[in-house]
């Protein structure tokens, strides 16, 4: 994917960093969703779901080297 500079700006880093925080919400529901099913299809697009906003939060992470690691850690 090509990044702009824009991308990398201080206001995009704020958006991301946002973002980042209601993906981490996001997983932690569906993590709690998928206690409550036993259907083998349901299960695996649960985790499908989860495996994509997994590389999501590692795409932002590549955008944004500066960031402190304590930084990612706080927004779970």
């Amino acid at each position: 994917m090509d990044e702009k500079e824009e991308d990398r700006s201080e206001e995009s880093l704020r958006k991301h960093l946002i973002f980042y925080k209601k993906l981490n919400k996001t997983i932690s529901d569906i993590q709690t969703e998928i206690q409550t099913f036993t259907d083998e299809k349901v299960l695996k697009h649960l985790n499908d779901r989860i495996e994509a906003m997994e590389l999501d939060k590692t795409r932002i992470r590549k955008m944004f080297p500066e960031v402190n690691i304590e930084t990612w850690k706080d927004l779970n």
